[in-house]
């Protein structure tokens, strides 16, 4: 070998140490080029200086992703406002009283139906109280729609319900053809008296605005009265899931302190042992305490929603083979998968058949724009009814003050789903609502059937277990897929975490329903925002509508 060989393949010098944030293989690959480019120019660079400028290099890539992480541009609002009641409330005992949780309205979605509903009701209110002289200004009224509200709005109505809340509908009472009228003719303008004047608004002055951004809640919206370009008086909201709202400024009603405080299915067991109560005992006298309602107007209310339930299923049940409304022109199924329930061939099949039909109808009703009960919510409109319609509709018959107890069974898990975690889609996915919804149900079967708290608590906590980790991705932002199947799974899921728990030996059961809760809350905040009732992964993004 020649000098001039030896000079042109010195000895290598020893490897430089590299900082722990550079990575190994692309340090050698960029090493390599860049003695190739030594080789052509003429010009070294030390390996030394290699491994500082890969590291230098490194240390940018890294931040950069964070940035990407934290802003990428903007992003769908995940994390909830601390000034949120939702937030601050879950500190203490679970305060909700069923005549919040349990609401009639129209579908297909509490959050994004029924809750922008009654706030641009509640904006309306309180325009009929501002002072004379500022409502003489008044040309008109804007809604904004932000975050989740805006980049599902379209599927879920909510233009619609917002400007019927506008006008001076309210969800419980609204007609649905009303609302249906709204999707014939978008052009229409309804009047609607603000003082001594009357206003003509339109489906245009529901805004869809920035569906990302740094916004309190997932679900997040303005409401003004305008004169021209002059705002005369705001208010910003929160559909904060189940229909529940809030405003910015938001100070819960003055309640009566619960006779057994709980914010744990733990504590809450505690007080029914201790006392030889069951769980819908210790619910009524809480409700009885905090709301100051009697028994009686509790029952009555309880009555109302069992039949509301009946209704919407026989609802469901009695339309065949129509087509739903929206782009995916999906048809109903209902009718068909009860007459095969009924038919004697498939006998064997009956019990799992009736449940599901009587799930898939009260969920097509939802689909459908008409009046259904949030329990907990709209898009999961279908789990309980169906199971108040077999035990009622079946061989079983039972009696509605068994159903009564299961109802208030079910509202103990809600309420601590609530308190402890989330009902919203669009903060937790559709774990939040199918999961929860079914929980609900397993515990309303299980306490109907005068099982023990225990119990009650196990089958609550499979049927939730076994919904961990659901997206919500409803194709088109329609409630429809994978919505309406979903509330058919998460009834027969309920009927089966009944029969798993009275069918083994409750101190057994390894886990415990605050701990499901819990992960519940902690999958919500981990899963990505996209999977969060956005329609922009899953199902709503693969599938492709002809």
């Amino acid at each position: 070998m020649s000098s001039k060989d030896v000079e042109l393949f010195p000895t290598l010098p020893e490897f430089p140490a590299l900082s722990s944030n550079v990575d190994r293989r692309s340090f050698l690959m960029r090493s390599t080029a860049i003695g190739a480019a030594a080789v052509m120019t003429g010009t070294t660079w030390a390996p030394e200086a290699r491994a500082q400028q890969a590291a230098t290099e490194a240390s940018a890539q890294q931040a950069a992703k964070e940035a990407a992480k934290d802003a990428s541009g903007l992003k769908m609002s995940a994390a909830l406002s601390p000034d949120l009641n939702v937030v601050k409330s879950s500190k203490g005992p679970v305060m909700i009283v069923a005549d919040e949780f349990y609401k009639v309205g129209p579908g297909p979605s509490s959050s994004h139906t029924i809750g922008p509903m009654r706030i641009t009701y509640d904006f309306y209110q309180r325009c009929t109280k501002l002072p004379a002289d500022q409502l003489a200004q008044a040309t008109g009224l804007k809604v904004h729609l932000f975050g989740s509200l805006s980049a599902t709005g379209k599927g879920h109505g909510t233009e619609r319900a917002a400007l019927a809340g506008l006008v001076g509908k309210e969800p419980a009472t609204v007609d649905p053809l009303f609302l249906d009228e709204m999707i014939a003719k978008p052009q229409q303008t309804y009047p609607v008296q603000i003082g001594g004047k009357t206003l003509n608004l339109s489906l245009a002055d529901i805004i869809y605005d920035a569906p990302k951004g740094d916004f309190p809640h997932p679900n997040t919206m303005t409401c003004k009265l305008v004169a021209g370009d002059k705002v005369l008086y705001e208010q910003e909201y929160y559909s904060v899931g189940g229909g529940f709202i809030e405003w910015k400024g938001y100070e819960p009603p003055k309640k009566g302190q619960p006779k057994y405080p709980y914010a744990t299915m733990k504590e809450l067991r505690q007080h029914a042992e201790k006392n030889n109560l069951s769980i819908a005992d210790v619910i009524m006298a809480n409700e009885i305490a905090v709301s100051g309602k009697s028994e009686e107007q509790i029952n009555a209310f309880l009555d109302k929603i069992a039949g509301a339930m009946l209704a919407t299923v026989k609802s469901g049940l009695s339309v065949k083979d129509d087509v739903l409304p929206g782009p995916i022109k999906l048809h109903s199924k209902a009718a068909t998968v009860w007459e095969r329930a009924m038919d004697d061939q498939y006998e064997s099949d009956r019990a799992i058949a009736m449940v599901s039909a009587c799930a898939l109808a009260a969920s097509e009703e939802n689909a459908r724009g008409h009046l259904v009960i949030t329990a907990p919510t709209g898009g999961s409109a279908g789990v309980m009814p169906a199971v108040v319609y077999a035990l009622v509709q079946s061989k079983r018959q039972v009696p509605m003050d068994k159903i009564r107890q299961g109802l208030l069974a079910g509202l103990a898990v809600g309420y601590l789903c609530k308190h402890n975690a989330t009902l919203a889609a669009a903060e937790g996915g559709c774990q939040s609502e199918i999961g929860v919804a079914s929980a609900m149900a397993a515990a309303l079967i299980a306490q109907a059937m005068d099982s023990s708290p225990q119990v009650i608590e196990n089958a609550a906590e499979s049927a939730l277990e076994h919904h961990l980790g659901m997206t919500c991705d409803p194709v088109a932002g329609y409630v429809q897929v994978p919505c309406i199947e979903r509330c058919a799974f998460g009834a027969v899921k309920a009927w089966t975490a009944f029969m798993v728990a009275t069918n083994e030996i409750a101190s057994r059961h390894r886990v415990d329903l605050d701990t499901t809760i819990k992960t519940l809350a902690d999958t919500g905040r981990d899963m990505n925002a996209k999977y969060k009732e956005t329609s922009e992964a899953g199902l709503a993004q693969n599938l492709t509508l002809c």
